[in-house]
Formats: C-alpha cells, sequence, structure tokens
C-alpha cells in the first residue's frame, strides 16, 4: 500500500497531452487558415504585381504609410509626438493604444526586422491567428465547413488588404475572436483577459466589452427569479470575473492619458482632437448629402445592404455575444465623426456579419460551387486592395 505522501503528491500536467490537444486544434482548424491564407496571397499577389508596373515597393505601401507610421515612432521613441496642422489644428499620437507598437518595439529587438517590418509581421501572424479564431466560431456554431467558408470571407472582404498593414484591426480581431470563443466554451475568465489585450490595441473594444457585459445581465436576469441570490452569484463567480476583467484594458490607457495630460477626460480630447468623436450618424448623413446622387444612392444600397446583414444575423438566432459584439462594431464606426474612408476598415472586425452568407455558401450543392464564389471574391477583392494602396489616401 503506498504511503501517505505518495497518494498526495499532485500530480504534474501531462505537457504532452497539452501539446496534443494544441496539435488537434490546429489540424482541425488546418483547411480554414489554408483557404485564409490562399485568399489573402492572392491579394499580396496582385499588390505586389501592381506595385512593380508602378514602380513602387510593395512593402512600403503596406507598413511605411498613414498610421502606419505613427505607431512605428511611438513603438521607436514613446508616446509625446505631436503634429501641427496648417489649420493650427493637432494631432498628438496618443491616440494611438499601445499593444501594437510594443509588440513591433519587442519583436524588433530580438530579430533581424526593423520596426517597419516587425509591424508587418505581426500583422501577417495576428491574420492567421484571427483566421483560426474566426473558423473556431464558425465550426462551434455552423459546423467545419462553415468555419472555413467563414474564414475565406474575412479574408476576401474589400478591405482585406488592411490585415496584411502594420495596423491594428487584424490584431484585434484576433483577440475579438478567439475572446467570442471563450465565452461560447464557458471559459470566461480567458474571455476577460483576451479583451483586456483587445482594449489595448483599438477603442473599438468597447463593442467586446458590450457583447460580455450583456451576455453576463442575460444570464443573471434568467437565473435571478430561481431565488438563492447568494447561489447565483457563486455559481457564475467566474462569468464575473471575466466580465470585470474586460474593461481594464481600455480603462487602463484612458487612464495613462489622463495622468500624462493632466485632465480626467484627456482621453476624449486627444480623439476629439483628430476628429473621432460620437455625433450620432450627423457626419454620416452629412457626408451622404454632400454627395452627387448616383454616389448618394449606391452609399445608401451599400448601407442597407449591411442593414440587411444585420437582419440576417438576427433572424440566424447567432448566440449573444456573437450577436452584440458584431451589431456594435457596426454601431460604432457609423455613428462617430471621422473620416468616411475608414469606415468600412472600421467594420471589418464585425465578422458575425459573414455568418449568414457563410452558412448559404457552405451549403452549396458542391464545393467546387463553394470555391468558385469564394475565388471570385478573392479576385474582387484584391483588385480593389491593389488599387487602394496604390492610391494616395488612406484607406
Amino acid at each position: 500500500m503506498p504511503d501517505q505522501q505518495t497518494r498526495t503528491r499532485p500530480v504534474a500536467p501531462d505537457s504532452r497531452s497539452t501539446r496534443h490537444r494544441a496539435m488537434a486544434l490546429l489540424t482541425a482548424a488546418a483547411p480554414g487558415l489554408g483557404a485564409y491564407a490562399a485568399v489573402r496571397a492572392v491579394g499580396l499577389l496582385a499588390l505586389w504585381v501592381s506595385a512593380s508596373a508602378a514602380g513602387k515597393d510593395a512593402l512600403q505601401l503596406l507598413g511605411g504609410r498613414w498610421d502606419s507610421v505613427w505607431y512605428q515612432r511611438i513603438a521607436e521613441n514613446g508616446y509625446g509626438y505631436t503634429v501641427t496642422l496648417p489649420d493650427g489644428g493637432v494631432h498628438p499620437d496618443l491616440a494611438f493604444f499601445p499593444l501594437l507598437p510594443a509588440l513591433e518595439r519587442g519583436l524588433a529587438a530580438v530579430t533581424p526586422l526593423t520596426v517597419q517590418g516587425a509591424g508587418i509581421a505581426v500583422a501577417w501572424l495576428a491574420g492567421l491567428l484571427a483566421a483560426w479564431g474566426i473558423f473556431a466560431v464558425g465550426a462551434r456554431l455552423y459546423g467545419r465547413r462553415t468555419g472555413v467558408v467563414l474564414a475565406a470571407l474575412w479574408g476576401a472582404y474589400p478591405t482585406a488588404f488592411v490585415q496584411s498593414m502594420a495596423y491594428t484591426e487584424t490584431l484585434f480581431t484576433a483577440l475579438a475572436a478567439w475572446s467570442l470563443y471563450a465565452v461560447l466554451r464557458g471559459r470566461w475568465i480567458a474571455s476577460g483577459a483576451l479583451c483586456v489585450l483587445a482594449g489595448l490595441t483599438r477603442p473599438s473594444a468597447a463593442a467586446l466589452i458590450a457583447a460580455l457585459a450583456l451576455t453576463a445581465a442575460a444570464v443573471l436576469l434568467r437565473e435571478w427569479p430561481a431565488g438563492d441570490r447568494r447561489g447565483l452569484l457563486r455559481r457564475n463567480a467566474r462569468m464575473l470575473m471575466g466580465v470585470c476583467l474586460a474593461p481594464l484594458g481600455w480603462l487602463a490607457y484612458v487612464v495613462f492619458v489622463a495622468v500624462r495630460e493632466g485632465g480626467p477626460f484627456a482621453y476624449f480630447d486627444v480623439q476629439a482632437q483628430w476628429g473621432n468623436s460620437i455625433d450620432g450618424g450627423r457626419a454620416l448623413a452629412a457626408f451622404i448629402a454632400g454627395l452627387p446622387l448616383p454616389a448618394a444612392l449606391g452609399l445608401c444600397a451599400a448601407l442597407g445592404l449591411l442593414g440587411w446583414l444585420v437582419v440576417l444575423c438576427v433572424r440566424q438566432r447567432q448566440p449573444l455575444p456573437v450577436l452584440v459584439y458584431g451589431i456594435a462594431v457596426v454601431v460604432v464606426s457609423l455613428i462617430g465623426s471621422g473620416y468616411f474612408g475608414s469606415r468600412p476598415r472600421l467594420m471589418m472586425p464585425a465578422f458575425p456579419l459573414l455568418l449568414p452568407p457563410a452558412v448559404a455558401l457552405a451549403g452549396l450543392r458542391t464545393a467546387a460551387r463553394t470555391g468558385a464564389v469564394l475565388a471570385a471574391l478573392s479576385l474582387g477583392s484584391a483588385a480593389y486592395g491593389a488599387w487602394t494602396l496604390l492610391g494616395p489616401g488612406p484607406p
């Protein structure tokens, strides 16, 4: 008979079992990752060919312009840079969140990559992690084939070229997708921790925070009439811990800006200096009203299609956290006063909007038909991406 010491000795985790589980998850996701990588490869090839024909450097187009430069400057020098515009306006770098610059600086420090190259590398790796998380959500809800199609559709999004740029949307989408997947698995603390990182990446983490909070509130309201209030909190302790964790990343950066600038609302003042404030959609309405009639009608049709996708998501009865997150990203993107051209990019993390078409495409009679549709969408996205990146304006 074994002695007491032997019987009470804790069992060490089986690292081989953990690796096997991780490999099993990766193997299951391989078709989705492959489909996503193929779609993005088409986009990158189109950009390289177009840039070569125009005498431009494709990598410079992906990592050396617009917001990418601001993130790289923060990575190299920290915060403190401000641009004064000819009209007297001020653009401080505090409008940009810290996680991407921190990753760029860290990767450049341990590899031969420049900060610019590190930014592109982070974006490409984050793209694969995002596609994996998107596949995982789609496969859990509607089956593996839908997960594969969903990952490919996200890679063929009209502004999917941003997924290959040194921007934050791809990193944010990866964190949001895995946070939602963790909620669907009931792993609230993991979800909250991922939401903390998302809150250090983009202000649109507010959509993810809202998704977790509303889902938790729905759970508590559903169980509240059953009595045993103390037992209710005890049963849902991990959920409540995850919800409490969720906003800490975003709040930490808001507090950082407040302390640095010496005012409790300094973060919102900084965003207003960039023209990024919440106006309830007035700027969008004014932009549409100022367009020529054909362009205004086309934009209204696009917004109508967006609204129809939201309706389809509701009719599809998506799980509450997924549904709230997708709708909240759209709402946050449309009610701001910022530059209109960036709004399709800002809505790119709302991958749940692609679930209805993903289910429809996955249900086509043959895989060849599904592949043909995805190929056509990939070519269209690639052409649009190359045209946009070779243009003068930011996405």
